[in-house]
C-alpha cells in the first residue's frame, strides 16, 4: 500500500471519476477526503455528478459539508428544500458518527428552516394541545412530548432518521428545534440563514449574489481608460478551480504567463467565483460551470486585445495595472453592443436565426456556424476576431433591412 503522501500525489494525476473510485475504495478514504480543500471537493462533485461522488459526503469533514450545503441549498435568495432533502439524505447514508461530527457545525436557523418545511409540530413541555391539534392524526413522537406530522410522506424516512439522531444524541438541541419549528417563523429564519451563508461563502471568495451581478454592469468601451494603480492584498482564500490549460494561443494566456503570481491567481480565482455566483452556475451541471469559466477568459482576452491593439507588452502592462473585474466588464460591454444590434433584427432563415438567437440571450453567445469549420451550435466569445465576424455579419443584415425600408 502506498504511503499517504504518495496517494495524494497519485490522485492528483488521475481523472475525476477514477479519483472518486480510488478514494471510496481506499481504507484511508476518509483521510484522503479530509485532505481536500472544500472547493476542490465541491468541484469533484460537479465534475462527476454521480451517486458515487455523492458518497463522498458521507466521508467529508464538517467544513467541507457546510461549504457544499451553502453552495447547493439556495436558488438566489431562496432556500431549496428539495436540494436540502437530497443532500441531507446523502449525509445520513454515512455513519452516525459522521452525522454527529457535522451536527454542531450546522446553523440552528438552517435546521429549523429545513425541518419547518417538512414537519408540523405540536406539544411541548407543559403545553396543552389546542382543539385543532387534537383533531390531527399525528405520525410520530420521538419522546412522548412533541407530536410530529410529516408534510411530505415520501420524505418521512430521511426526516425521521434525522430527528431520531438529534433526539437521541443532543436532546437539548432537539427540544429547541421542535419548539422553534412549532413557532413557525419561516420567513425570518430564511433571511437569517441567507445572511449567515453569504458571510461564510464570502470568507472563501464567493461574494453575495447582488454583489456578484455587478460584474455584468455595462461600461462605455469608447471612454474606458485602463488604470495603472492596482493593489492586491493577500488573503486566506485558496485557489481551487478546474485546471485551465494555458495554450499560449491568446494574448491573455501569453500575458498571464508573464504576470503569473499567487496574488494574480487569487484575483482571477475571485473573478471566476464571482461569475459562477452571478450566473448561479454552481447549481448547474459541469459543462455550464466550465462555460462560465470559458466566458471569463474570453471577456478578459477581448478586453486586452481591444485596449492593447494586440501589443503583448501593452497587454502585460494592462494586466498588471487594471483590476480583472473591470477588464471583464469591458469585455462583456463590447460583446453586449452586438446584442443591442441583434435585438433590432429578425430573420427567418435557419443560420441567420441561430446567429441572432445566440446574441439575444442574456449572456450573448457566438454561433459556431461562423467559424471556419461551420459546426452548428454555440460557444463563448474568445477574441476580438469573433466580435468582428459577428459585427460584419450584422452590418450585412442591417444594410439589407435599410434597403427594404
Amino acid at each position: 500500500m502506498l504511503p499517504f503522501p504518495d496517494k495524494l500525489t497519485y490522485l492528483a494525476g488521475v481523472s475525476p471519476k477514477e479519483r472518486v473510485s480510488l478514494i471510496l475504495g481506499d481504507p484511508e478514504g476518509k483521510q484522503l477526503t479530509w485532505s481536500m480543500h472544500p472547493q476542490a471537493l465541491y468541484w469533484l462533485f460537479k465534475e462527476i455528478d454521480t451517486p458515487d461522488a455523492m458518497q463522498l459526503l458521507g466521508l467529508a469533514n464538517p467544513r467541507q459539508c457546510v461549504f457544499i450545503l451553502d453552495m447547493e441549498l439556495w436558488r438566489g435568495w431562496t432556500f431549496s428544500e428539495d436540494k436540502a432533502m437530497e443532500y441531507f439524505g446523502y449525509i445520513l447514508k454515512g455513519s452516525e458518527e459522521h452525522f454527529l461530527e457535522l451536527l454542531p457545525h450546522l446553523d440552528f436557523n438552517l435546521l429549523t428552516l429545513f425541518l419547518g418545511r417538512e414537519i408540523f409540530v405540536a406539544g411541548g413541555i407543559g403545553d396543552l394541545n389546542t382543539d385543532e391539534e387534537r383533531l390531527i392524526e399525528w405520525d410520530h413522537t420521538f419522546d412522548d412530548v412533541f407530536l410530529i406530522k410529516f408534510k411530505k410522506p415520501e420524505n418521512a424516512e430521511v426526516i425521521g432518521r434525522f430527528i431520531d439522531l438529534v433526539c437521541r444524541y443532543d436532546n437539548p438541541l432537539y427540544t429547541a428545534l421542535m419548539e422553534s419549528v412549532s413557532s413557525d417563523i419561516d420567513v425570518e429564519g430564511e433571511e437569517e440563514c441567507y445572511r449567515l451563508k453569504s458571510g461564510r461563502l464570502a470568507d472563501l471568495g464567493f461574494p453575495p449574489l447582488d454583489e456578484a451581478r455587478e460584474i455584468y454592469s455595462r461600461i462605455n468601451p469608447a471612454t474606458f481608460t485602463p488604470s495603472h494603480t492596482k493593489v492586491l492584498l493577500q488573503t486566506d482564500v485558496s485557489n481551487n478551480l478546474p485546471d485551465i490549460m494555458l495554450t499560449d494561443k491568446t494574448l491573455l494566456e501569453r500575458a498571464i504567463l508573464q504576470v503569473d503570481s499567487e496574488l494574480f491567481r487569487m484575483e482571477l480565482n475571485y473573478l471566476i467565483n464571482t461569475a459562477l455566483v452571478a450566473d448561479e452556475a454552481h447549481l448547474a451541471d459541469t459543462p455550464y460551470m466550465l462555460a462560465v469559466v470559458e466566458r471569463v477568459y474570453g471577456y478578459l482576452n477581448i478586453a486586452l486585445e481591444y485596449l492593447s491593439k494586440g501589443d503583448e507588452a501593452k497587454g502585460v502592462e494592462i494586466l498588471r495595472g487594471e483590476y480583472l473585474k473591470n477588464l471583464f466588464r469591458l469585455g462583456f460591454s463590447i460583446v453586449l453592443g452586438l446584442k443591442h444590434r441583434a435585438d433590432k433584427l429578425n430573420d427567418s432563415s435557419y443560420a441567420t436565426g441561430e446567429v441572432l438567437s445566440g446574441l439575444k440571450s442574456p449572456r450573448p453567445r457566438y454561433y459556431r456556424g461562423l467559424d471556419d469549420d461551420g459546426i452548428d451550435g454555440y460557444r463563448e466569445f474568445h477574441e476580438m476576431q469573433d466580435f468582428r465576424n459577428v459585427s460584419d455579419f450584422l452590418t450585412t443584415l442591417e444594410d439589407g433591412t435599410d434597403e427594404l425600408n
